[in-house]
């Protein structure tokens, strides 16, 4: 009679194990996805797919993350650069061949997807994924993907991270985009981006960072952008954007970093910008005429200020003196004239942050002439 009842009781407990199992377990269908997924993608050094096996997915596969309630897959992170100690016993960074499967779009539940740094990932992103409507974070920084932004791209309403930076991705920045009223970071660096920035952009008032530095885009910068008062980073360089500087941008109140170098921009220097609360200010490479603003005050403060290769003309402005700090400062081939002032902001900079202008002289360069 025991031993029948402890048969039992394994048979039970077996039962309970195979129940809490199968509650755990990953959704099939979300697993097939997952390895339709992966079978498009070669990864040869790392590793990091070889623990792609089983049927519960949402336990020990490299980079596939659930929800623990649902056990739907939230998020799919595969990064080629990590510290993690996958990459340390393989003492290189990844590198990774194939392209992303419009496979990705049968997990509806996706939150989160960063697939960055591999190198070698091609391919499109796929249409679909603008149906991902969870989705809150797409990074996919660091490959050569190609082909456009989904026009679609503005469904995602929940998304605050667009991170497509250093790839080859071209077309122009889709009009649905100032949809993403939660968009905190948006990062296109180093791609082949067309067209204009759009000119409602300013909708976003969630956007701390703009970066849009290393493509092709054209057109004013448009004045909705400086409406956007939570921004802090406007990177805008090396592009084909034509037009004057908006004064309204030494307004914004935490706008620490603005770099608009290699540009066609043109007119005088906004004189807010002297005493606003930019701390990097880079407008290297355009074609800004006219002084340099007599504004600086108390309130300046420039770890970079690089004014080199336009076309500013006169003295450097002795209100430069009355700013409380510039740590480096470059005025190098413009028609500027005149002493280089004395002082603290100047006593360490080298001979080329004022070379090949008109006739400035003084310290560091040679004296000037009675």
């Amino acid at each position: 009679m025991l031993d029948a009842k402890n048969a039992l009781a394994t048979v039970l407990i077996s039962v309970a194990v195979m129940l809490i199992a199968g509650v755990q377990a990953c959704i099939p269908s979300e697993r097939a996805a997952l390895l339709e997924f992966r079978s498009k993608l070669n990864e040869p050094y790392i590793g990091v797919f070889k623990s792609w096996k089983g049927q519960d997915c949402c336990n020990g596969w490299y980079g596939v993350s659930c929800d623990p309630k649902s056990r739907r897959v939230s998020a799919i992170t595969l990064r080629g650069v990590s510290e993690e100690p996958i990459f340390q016993r393989a003492k290189r960074k990844g590198f990774m061949t194939g392209t992303i499967s419009p496979a990705l779009c049968k997990l509806a539940h996706l939150s989160g997807i960063t697939i960055t740094d591999w190198e070698g990932i091609s391919g499109v992103i796929p249409h679909c994924v603008t149906n991902l409507l969870a989705m809150r974070h797409l990074d996919l920084v660091g490959n050569k993907i190609s082909g456009v932004i989904p026009a679609s791209i503005g469904k995602l309403v929940k998304l605050s991270v667009l991170n497509l930076a250093d790839n080859k991705i071209s077309g122009v920045i889709p009009p649905s985009i100032t949809r993403l009223t939660r968009l905190s970071h948006l990062d296109l660096r180093n791609n082949y981006i067309t067209g204009v920035i759009p000119g409602d952009i300013g909708r976003l008032k969630m956007l701390s960072r703009v970066l849009l530095t290393g493509n092709r885009i054209s057109g004013r910068i448009p004045e909705s952008l400086t409406r956007i008062y939570r921004l802090a980073d406007l990177e805008l360089g090396m592009n084909r954007i034509t037009g004057a500087i908006p004064a309204s941008l030494g307004k914004m109140s935490v706008l620490a970093t603005l770099d608009l170098h290699g540009n066609i921009l043109s007119g005088a220097i906004p004189g807010s910008l002297m005493t606003s609360s930019i701390s990097n200010l880079n407008l290297r490479g355009n074609r800004l005429g006219r002084r340099i603003p007599n504004t600086f005050g108390p309130r300046t403060y420039f770890t970079v200020l690089d004014l080199s290769n336009n076309r500013l003309q006169g003295a450097i402005p002795a209100s430069i003196m009355t700013a409380s700090f510039i740590g480096h400062i470059d005025v190098s081939r413009n028609q500027l004239c005149g002493k280089i002032p004395t002082g603290s902001h100047f006593g360490h900079l080298e001979a080329s942050s004022f070379a090949y202008n008109k006739c400035l002289c003084g310290k560091p360069l040679g004296n000037c002439r009675s």
